[in-house]
C-alpha cells in the first residue's frame, strides 16, 4: 500500500473480507449464512497466506515427510503402539510437526503464545505419526471457562496458568480414517502429558502477580472449529467421560485478518500514538484488542468479532477440579495410560469402524503428497488475491 490513509486500509479491509465470504455494511460484516461450508471457506484466505510464508518449507521437507507416510492397507489397527514425544528445536519431530501444522488442517495455523508444548503422537509399530498435539498458554479473561468453574477474577492468573489451550489437536491420515482423532484426545489426558508438563513449567511464576505456581496440570481447553465436534463429545473411556462441552466462544478471533493486513493496522495506530506495544507477555488478547481498536478508528464495529462461535471443551486432570478451584481441595488425579487408553480406543471406536467403512484402504501416501504439492499452487493463486 503507497499511502497508509484511512480510505485506502478501509477499502482493503472491505475486499478482504469480502473475500472471505462475508457482507459487508456500513458499520460491520456478517457471514453469508451459517452453514459449515461457508465457515470453512471463510478460513482459505487465512491458511492461504500462511501456506504460501512457508511454502519453500513444506516443498523442501516432503522427501522427510514421505518417510514416515503409510498407505492405508498397510495399516493393522491391532498393531497400533502409540508414544507420546516431545518436540525439541532442531529435530525431525519439529519439522514433521510443523509441516502437518501447516498442510492439513483446514483452521490455518496461528502462532502459538507463551508457554508451549509440541506433541507428536507416534506409532511404534508402523513408525508414522498418528496425531498431534499442540498446546499453549490459554486466553487469561474467558468467561464461559471461568463462570464454570468458579474461578474469580483475583485469582484468575493462578488457575489459567494451571492450564493449557490445545491448539492443535487430532488425528492424520490414515489413522484419522479409523476414529484416531479420539485416540489423540483421550492421550493428551494422560500421566504422560501431566509430567511432561510439570516437569517444564516446575516453579514458575505468574505474570501479572509474580506469584509461585504449583507445578501441576489441572485442566486442558479446546474449542470445536465450525460448532460441536463430533470428536470430542461423549468421549469417555470405561464408562467415564474425557471431555466436557462447556459452552461456545462469543465469535471473536484474528483469522480473518491476514498477518499483512494487521501490520497495515500496527503502522496505521502507531501513526495516531497508540500504544502497540507486543511481544513477551502480552498474548493473543493483545492482538484482538489492537484489530478492535483499528477497525473502530476506521468505522467499523465489531473488529475482532468473525461471527463463528466455537463449541467449548474442558478437559480435566482432577474429578475434583471445582472444588480444587472453589475451596482449596486438593486434586484427586485422574490417572490414565498410553495402554489402556489404546486399548479402550481400539475395541471401542477404532475395529468397529474399520469394518463398518473400509474407506481407510484407499488412503495412499503418495497421492496426498501429489495433491498437497497442488493445494501450495492453489493456496498461492488464492494468496495473491489478497494483495
Amino acid at each position: 500500500m503507497s499511502r497508509l490513509t484511512k480510505t485506502n486500509l478501509k477499502n482493503k479491509v472491505i475486499s478482504v473480507l469480502k473475500k472471505q465470504g462475508y457482507r459487508v455494511n456500513n458499520d460491520g460484516f456478517v457471514l453469508k449464512d451459517d452453514s459449515r461450508e461457508v465457515k470453512r471457506e471463510a478460513h482459505t484466505f487465512a491458511k492461504a497466506e500462511r501456506m504460501c510464508k512457508s511454502e519453500q518449507f513444506v516443498l523442501n521437507n516432503i522427501d522427510l515427510v514421505k518417510k514416515y507416510l503409510i498407505d492405508g492397507k498397510k495399516l493393522d489397527i491391532d498393531k497400533i503402539d502409540p508414544e507420546i514425544i516431545e518436540v525439541k528445536e532442531r529435530t525431525d519431530y519439529e519439522t514433521i510437526f510443523r509441516w502437518w501444522n501447516l498442510v492439513w488442517w483446514s483452521l490455518p495455523y496461528e502462532r502459538a503464545y507463551g508457554r508451549q508444548i509440541r506433541l507428536v503422537v507416534w506409532d511404534k509399530y508402523h513408525n508414522a505419526p498418528i496425531g498431534l498435539i499442540g498446546l499453549q498458554s490459554p486466553i487469561l479473561s474467558w468467561s464461559v471457562r471461568d463462570n464454570h468453574l468458579g474461578i474469580k477474577q483475583e485469582d484468575r492468573d493462578y488457575w489459567v496458568n494451571q492450564s493449557m489451550s490445545a491448539q492443535r489437536l487430532g488425528a492424520l491420515p490414515p489413522y484419522n480414517y479409523v476414529l484416531g482423532g479420539k485416540l489423540v484426545a483421550s492421550l493428551m489426558t494422560t500421566d504422560n502429558v501431566r509430567k511432561i508438563f510439570e516437569k517444564k513449567y516446575r516453579d514458575q511464576k505468574t505474570i501479572i502477580k509474580k506469584r509461585k505456581l504449583p507445578s501441576r496440570l489441572l485442566f486442558i481447553t479446546t474449542t470445536g472449529a465450525y460448532g460441536k465436534s463430533s470428536v470430542y463429545t461423549r468421549l469417555k473411556i470405561n464408562g467415564d467421560p474425557i471431555s466436557e462441552f462447556i459452552g461456545y466462544t462469543n465469535g471473536s478471533g484474528t483469522f480473518h485478518i491476514p498477518n499483512e493486513l494487521y501490520e497495515d493496522f500496527i503502522k496505521y495506530l502507531s501513526k495516531r500514538d497508540y500504544n502497540v506495544r507486543r511481544g513477551y507477555g502480552s498474548g493473543p488478547s493483545r492482538k484482538l484488542r489492537l484489530i478492535n481498536q483499528a477497525m473502530e478508528c476506521l468505522g467499523i464495529s465489531n473488529g475482532a468479532n468473525h461471527g463463528i462461535k466455537r463449541a467449548i471443551y474442558l478437559f480435566p486432570f482432577a474429578s475434583n477440579l471445582k472444588d480444587v478451584i472453589g475451596k482449596g481441595r486438593a486434586p484427586k488425579r485422574i490417572k490414565r495410560n498410553i495402554a489402556d487408553v489404546t486399548d479402550f480406543w481400539k475395541q471401542r471406536w477404532a475395529v468397529p469402524r474399520a469394518e463398518k467403512n473400509k474407506e481407510y484402504l484407499d488412503y495412499s501416501g503418495d497421492r496426498f503428497i501429489e495433491d498437497t504439492i497442488k493445494e501450495v499452487k492453489k493456496y498461492k493463486k488464492l494468496y495473491k488475491q489478497l494483495q
